[in-house]
């Protein structure tokens, strides 16, 4: 009875087009977010920074972008961690080289550096597509790897591979505490999700999913294929690219190539999936989804092994992560190919008609 449109008139198409047309949608988000940026700093500990908010954070920024190239543009991409792996090291290069270039502009110049990574081994897509497109971008995966392994330029002569960062500021604050982090990966994920919120809704958005549905039905009507599907890429890559600057930056503190190995795309790839593609909450449902999944099963499964007279040992931990990803997968897939996101949107479906039965 609560969430209800009745007396919510539209007297302009601004309000129309609005993104939270219904009042109830934009209290609850300004609500939530209030209390991201004010309650949970008060209420959390040092180990849910580190150990879940942070890392969540930057999962939904990482997922926010792979959403954008594979849900809403259909492009199937795995080199997701290759992206993420360019905007780590570019951004540690602009930061390590120009001598007191700010922090934000330092992740936004990595971010524009994988768009460009990513624009090159988007370039396949004008030709192939599924299976294919999706071997192509793997390359990128094993490329960056040689790249940053091989050429000790980019990792300012580290014979490893690994480097690191500290000192880190934002106008002259210092971010050195868990809440400090947790504070500018909220800054920039808000302004990021704002931002491609409204880049779906537009007319660039349309030709994405014009593209995604049918790209040959697109291209008659005017749509240009190369442009819509390389600006996917770009705009992808950039947010994919920010999220492995801040991943290192902010998250690792130090890192190697490895941090950003196959695993991770595939990672991505399955928050999309899960969350649901196509949908920008269902990037944060799905990155919510893997980060708690595996410190539930590290609490739950031990105890539950004792309840039954099992020990679990951290390798068979390990593998049930791996078997309950592989079934959920599985289940979406065949269940709800929506994910949670689309389970979201039916209950509050559901919400708008409770009780009546029309």
């Amino acid at each position: 009875m609560f969430y209800r449109e009745n007396g919510q008139f539209k007297t302009s198409y601004r309000s129309d087009s609005q993104i939270f047309p219904i009042a109830q949608d934009r209290w609850a988000v300004l609500l939530l977010i209030a209390a991201a940026f004010v309650l949970v700093p008060m209420l959390s500990s040092g180990y849910m920074f580190r150990a879940i908010l942070i890392p969540f954070l930057i999962m939904s920024l990482a997922a926010l972008g792979v959403n954008i190239l594979v849900g809403y543009c259909g492009q199937i991409s795995l080199g997701s961690g290759a992206f993420m792996a360019v905007g780590a090291y570019a951004a540690f290069n602009f930061f390590v080289r120009i001598p007191g270039i700010p922090l934000l502009a330092a992740l936004v110049l990595g971010g524009l550096c994988s768009s460009a990574f990513g624009i090159l081994f988007g370039l396949p897509s004008l030709r192939v597509k599924g299976l294919y497109l999706s071997v192509a971008t793997l390359a990128a995966q094993f490329f960056s790897d040689w790249m940053f392994l091989r050429i000790k330029w980019f990792t300012n002569d580290s014979p490893s591979g690994s480097v690191s960062v500290s000192g880190l500021q934002v106008l002259g604050i210092p971010i050195e505490s868990p809440a400090s982090k947790y504070w500018l990966c909220l800054s920039i994920l808000t302004v990021l999700a704002l931002m491609a919120k409204n880049l779906v809704r537009s007319a660039i958005g349309r030709e994405w999913m014009a593209i995604r549905d049918m790209d040959v039905a697109a291209a008659v009507i005017g749509i240009r294929p190369m442009y819509a599907k390389l600006s996917a890429f770009a705009v992808s890559s950039f947010i994919v690219g920010v999220a492995g600057a801040l991943w290192g930056f902010v998250y690792l503190g130090a890192w190697e190539p490895a941090a950003f190995s196959v695993d991770l795309s595939f990672k991505l790839l399955f928050m999309v999936i899960i969350g649901g593609m196509g949908s920008i909450m269902g990037s944060f449902f799905g990155a919510g989804f893997i980060v708690v999944l595996p410190i539930a099963l590290n609490r739950f499964l031990p105890w539950f092994g004792s309840m039954v007279g099992v020990d679990i040992s951290t390798a068979g931990i390990s593998h049930a992560e791996l078997i309950i990803f592989g079934a959920l997968i599985v289940w979406f897939l065949i269940v709800e190919p929506h994910g949670l996101a689309k389970l979201w949107s039916t209950g509050k479906q559901k919400l708008r008609l409770w009780p009546f039965p029309h």
